[in-house]
């Protein structure tokens, strides 16, 4: 499975995601000079070599105008001069959006991330989003990472994007509202669910953008996966820190995930179909993986079924305690057992859910048999027919 995981030790910011996932392609230099095509106001995207603690890796300087904004990309500057801070709505970073030679899909990825921020902003000033102004990520240069690292994402096209707990900084950071704690209000909102972590280093290291990006395109948060790597790439910030300021990202392949399974199982051979039917469906109810039954034969030539319940370490006693009730079984036995898996995903596409299963060098995808069947009874379609109409 083609995988990205990405570092998050020094927090996260719009530019320093945009220059670790630059030195992921093949040829970055490409996709500055395709970046700086696609008409985005007053906006040039320029790539340094940085160096951070002997770490050589990447800068990424958005230019509004020819003029960098703030040096310091850790704090949330802010000014009411116009001539930074225009279309700064939601409505009119649509508008922007909309007019770009991009694909809709990143188009709509770039909108789903300023959902996050403006949800976030209102929530913190206790406002509706049509009144939010994003003070702190409205500029020209915000709009061009969140571009960026939509792009990139879809360039890089992981079927997996893993992150490790992202370290916010600590201390204070001065906005446009005065001096606020850290992580500042919109980020904590943005970051709720997500394992984050203080620690010495003074100052706002993971942004509202950078927080919005990671909440988006991320589908787990926890530590580094066995995974042959292809290619590793470090996005360098301005600041200087004793640690180094970057953030790392890796590009490889993992395997299918390998979890352990407990089965229990008994033999019955006193129960009606309608009773041992009835049991499973509560076996299921109650946190069982899996329930299935196997026809045998037991002594004195009786025919039987073999029940099995897959569970694991979490939900065995209670699952015990439900064959038990169940069941006229006297006695369970218990197998420990290696499970092998693709890992999952799902999609909604023509409002059916799509179920992907990659791993192993194998990926396939499959529709929700239910949604087939009901689109198929509302307009009065074979399966099959539903199938061809929907292209699943």
């Amino acid at each position: 499975m083609r995988t990205l995981y990405i570092e998050c030790n020094m927090g996260a910011a719009g530019d320093m995601l945009t220059a670790a996932l630059l030195e992921l392609l093949p040829d970055p230099e490409s996709f500055v000079k395709r970046f700086n095509s696609l008409g985005i106001p007053r906006i040039k995207m320029v790539k340094e070599d940085a160096v951070k603690c002997g770490i050589h890796g990447t800068h990424v300087s958005i230019l509004v105008d020819g003029q960098e904004e703030s040096p310091q990309m850790h704090e949330h500057h802010h000014d009411h001069d116009d001539h930074h801070h225009s279309h700064s709505t939601l409505d009119q970073i649509r508008f922007i959006i909309d007019f770009l030679d991009i694909d809709d899909d990143v188009k709509d990825d770039i909108m789903a991330v300023y959902g996050l921020i403006a949800e976030a902003e209102s929530h913190a000033h206790n406002t509706s989003i049509e009144h939010i102004h994003f003070h702190e990520v409205g500029t020209m240069d915000a709009i061009a990472d969140v571009t960026a690292v939509c792009m990139l994402m879809k360039e890089l096209n992981a079927d997996k994007v893993i992150c490790s707990p992202i370290h916010v900084g600590s201390g204070t950071v001065r906005c446009a509202h005065g001096i606020l704690p850290v992580p500042a209000p919109a980020t904590a909102y943005i970051l709720k669910g997500i394992p984050v972590y203080g620690g010495e280093i003074k100052g706002e290291l993971c942004t509202p953008t950078g927080a919005a990006l990671l909440k988006h395109f991320v589908n787990e948060f926890g530590s580094m996966p066995v995974m042959s790597i292809s290619a590793t790439g470090y996005g360098c910030g301005k600041k200087e820190f004793p640690i180094a300021n970057c953030v790392r990202a890796h590009l490889g392949e993992t395997a299918g995930s390998c979890d352990d399974i407990i089965e229990l199982s008994c033999n019955i051979d006193d129960m009606t179909a309608e009773d041992i039917a009835f049991a499973c469906e509560e076996l299921m109810n109650g946190g069982a993986r899996d329930v299935f039954t196997t026809a045998l034969t037991m002594k004195k030539g009786r025919p039987g079924i073999l029940l099995c319940v897959i569970t694991n370490d979490a939900h065995k006693e209670d699952i015990v305690k439900l064959i038990f009730k169940h069941t006229s079984t006297i006695g369970i036995r218990e197998c420990r057992m290696n499970r092998y898996v693709l890992d999952r995903s799902f999609e909604e596409k023509n409002g059916i859910h799509i179920k992907n299963s990659a791993g192993y060098g194998v990926s396939r995808s499959k529709a929700e048999f239910e949604d087939i069947a009901a689109y198929a009874r509302k307009h009065g379609l074979s399966l099959r027919e539903a199938r061809q109409t929907l292209g699943v």
